[in-house]
């Protein structure tokens, strides 16, 4: 018997018009992706708004989700778009160009041309949401409100909640003023509200565990489900530049550590002059990242080695990220940090902060403590030198993610509402 999954699609919904995906982007396209294709559980797309949900046009949600992932892969691309031309040719120069690539700052961004609104809310139907054996929501949207997670609750339909981090509650100061509490109150909702948890690592299980104790709470059963890959990624050639380059990939913001980084690529090239090896930040700006702004764009030790670009098509990304002597992944804090796991799994170096994510999902890389300075200008000037062969990395599969949630949660599910 075919049962019927309820999939919140609302951030996904809200990411339509956007040429990259975040992370959290990413694992919600692969659970749409996963269950319209899926012979024996039906997928309904439903998105919330205001505690209540509304149906969204099925074979719209399928065709738009095609055209997602056509363009957030982009091996279709002809060519690069001109700021990628320009990041690459930088790259490619054979001497150090007298400025860096970068994203005009936000309130540079010229105010002409605003953001296209979509309709894609607007197509959601106010029609009675039908009954279903569960709802699954992997993307945190709307959970802050009880109001959704108890109407279904009254229906006896089961709650099937992803969790990412607790990062806004944990360090707050990393965060947009007022994050802290908004995600507080979407953890309370999970634990006192969910059916079923679903943490994309074990140190997220570990935060939460701790979160509902503190609170109180109950904690209902969680099942561990690292998260898994692209399966394209490694589909390209490797750029090949004149000159040695380190790739960062993730939003610009105060937990990636990447002021730390900065200076320490100062010295790297108060050091080493013309032979500094570049750096490449690939993500948009963030939060809390005031520091990290006037280090890129005003750090004159800093022009024309460092290099930011955002909204970069995934065939460009693995390209850069291929031909790099490794990526760097510094942060304070992750609830699982893709990136890394990726770069593991396309066989790049990886040179990391020693925090409990990279010990649990990247083991292999050369993890250093976030603030060790002598350590990560050791690491990347030996890197420089040579770039390491990397060795057999175990990389998490979606398959095994999606083995972990059908066969511990939907199916049991599944047996429990035919017997009864």
């Amino acid at each position: 018997m075919v049962q019927t999954v309820l999939l919140d699609a609302s951030r996904l919904l809200s990411r339509t018009e956007r040429s990259a995906p975040t992370g959290i982007d990413r694992v919600c396209l692969a659970y749409a992706e996963w269950l319209i294709a899926h012979p024996h559980y039906r997928m309904v797309p439903v998105r919330t708004r205001k505690g209540q949900l509304a149906l969204v046009d099925d074979v719209w949600f399928r065709k738009r989700m095609a055209d997602l992932r056509h363009r957030w892969n982009g091996l279709a691309l002809a060519e690069e778009r001109p700021q990628d031309r320009a990041l690459i040719d930088a790259l490619c120069a054979p001497q150090v160009p007298a400025h860096s690539v970068m994203t005009p700052l936000p309130d540079e961004v010229p105010t002409g041309k605003k953001r296209r609104v979509t309709h894609q809310f607007f197509r959601a139907r106010r029609a009675a949401v039908p009954d279903a054996m569960a709802y699954l929501n992997v993307g945190h949207t709307g959970l802050d409100e009880p109001e959704l997670l108890t109407s279904l609750a009254e229906r006896n339909i089961a709650r099937i909640l992803l969790v990412h981090d607790l990062i806004p509650v944990t360090h707050p100061e990393y965060c947009r003023a007022g994050d802290d509490a908004k995600h507080a109150r979407r953890m309370n909702h999970t634990l006192s509200l969910g059916t079923h948890i679903i943490a994309n690592s074990a140190y997220t299980a570990h935060e939460l565990s701790k979160f509902a104790k503190a609170q109180g709470l109950p904690l209902p059963p969680v099942d561990v489900a690292h998260l898994g890959l692209e399966s394209h990624l490694s589909a390209v050639a490797p750029l090949k530049t004149a000159r040695p380059y380190f790739v960062h990939v993730g939003t610009i913001e105060g937990r990636k550590n990447l002021a730390f980084l900065l200076t320490v690529w100062r010295t790297l090239a108060e050091r080493h002059g013309a032979n500094t090896p570049s750096l490449v930040l690939i993500g948009r700006y963030g939060w809390e990242n005031e520091t990290v702004l006037d280090l890129l764009h005003r750090s004159p030790a800093l022009r024309g080695h460092v290099h930011q670009a955002e909204g970069m098509a995934d065939a460009t990304l693995s390209r850069l990220m291929l031909g790099a002597q490794a990526v760097l992944a510094p942060s304070s804090v992750e609830g699982f940090d893709l990136p890394a796991v990726e770069a593991s799994a396309m066989g790049i170096p990886l040179i990391a902060s020693d925090i409990p994510p990279h010990r649990e999902l990247t083991p292999q890389a050369r993890l250093i403590d976030p603030i060790d300075g002598n350590g990560w200008l050791k690491a990347i000037e030996d890197y420089t030198t040579a770039k390491p062969v990397v060795g057999q990395y175990n990389a998490p599969t979606w398959d095994a993610h999606f083995s972990i949630v059908e066969q511990r949660i939907l199916n049991p599910l599944a047996a429990r509402r035919q017997e009864g």
